[in-house]
């Protein structure tokens, strides 16, 4: 029987830096011709919609689907389907929230790692959400970071987000009332927000002493998070797929306007094994849409940590119920 587990499970089992370590070797794996990824597929319906994805790591030995939908008034749900590669078995089913918060901040801290930024480092985060705090960690995790600035458009949550991630951190994280004053300065900048329009949360004219920006809040071809400045200053563009040239308004909107090209493109497998290197000086701008590969990283080590004593617990479960 296949292992369910639920948020409440899955919640604090791995942190950062293991997560960033998963997503890493899953990047080697990619770079060896040991993946295969499909783009997202999505589906419009009235009052929602659908997307789904897929990945297949034969070195890990697993495949994966994650289906994610939302419902007008209600939110996104989301729902990651575990296999195993040599005999097509369903091993888990995974509630996929917290798995996709922890990868998208963890890809974040993947690039950071490699791009190396000399003195203090300070931060710049856009968005106060469950995303800009696994945005915040994953940073800390890669640099010894001096100071944070937090910029969310309601104060009460930049303001809740300042406090309680100063305290788990131990770094001061001041909140700030606009996007600017948010970004100016930083050597690091974070966003994530849940921008839903074609004007751009970020500009590029902002971030003269931006060393990496990573843009993660926007997943849709008709919306903008970072405008065409952020791309077409920046001395590499990472993507962690090469679908979020197509998936991604900002890349976009930054491809049409002659910001993208190619010999400043690179891929997170490619700057994590070494085929491409990341520029010593100047800024780089980290564009993620997210993979089902990553999803499959930390489904696949949620699994092995947890779902044999969930499926064991499962039939315990299931059997009680059969002797009543």
């Amino acid at each position: 029987m296949a292992a369910t587990l639920g948020h409440e499970i899955l919640h604090g089992v791995l942190g950062a830096r293991e997560a960033m370590d998963l997503l890493e070797k899953a990047a080697i794996h990619e770079a060896d011709g040991s993946v295969v990824a499909s783009p997202r597929l999505h589906t419009t319906f009235k009052n929602g919609w659908m997307r789904i994805l897929f990945a297949v790591d034969h070195q890990a030995g697993y495949f994966a689907t994650k289906a994610y939908h939302r419902i007008e008034g209600v939110g996104v749900r989301y729902l990651i389907s575990l296999y195993r590669l040599r005999d097509g078995e369903l091993l888990a089913l995974l509630d996929g929230r917290a798995i996709t918060e922890l990868r998208t901040g963890a890809a974040s801290g993947v690039v950071a790692r490699k791009v190396k930024i000399s003195g203090p480092v300070s931060v710049g985060v856009i968005g106060s959400g469950s995303q800009a705090r696994a945005q915040l960690r994953s940073l800390a995790a890669a640099y010894q970071i001096e100071s944070a600035a937090v910029y969310s458009p309601t104060a009460g949550h930049r303001e809740t987000f300042a406090r309680e991630m100063t305290a788990e951190l131990g770094f001061q994280v001041m909140p700030v009332d606009s996007v600017e004053a948010a970004v100016t300065g930083r050597s690091v900048v974070a966003a994530a927000t849940s921008n839903q329009s074609r004007e751009p949360v970020v500009r590029g004219e902002w971030l003269g002493q931006c060393r990496l920006l990573c843009a993660v809040g926007n997943t849709r071809p008709q919306f903008v998070e970072a405008d065409v400045r952020c791309f077409a200053d920046a001395s590499l563009v990472v993507v962690d797929s090469l679908n979020a040239f197509e998936e991604t308004g900002d890349l976009r909107e930054a491809e049409k306007n002659g910001a993208l090209p190619n010999e400043k493109r690179a891929t997170l497998a490619q700057i994590v094994s070494g085929a491409v290197a990341v520029p010593p000086k100047g800024l780089i701008t980290f564009k993620s849409a997210g993979t089902a590969l990553q999803d499959l990283a930390l489904a696949a080590r949620y699994y092995e940590l947890l779902g044999t004593s969930a499926g064991a617990s499962a039939v315990r479960g299931l059997a009680s119920l059969k002797s009543k």
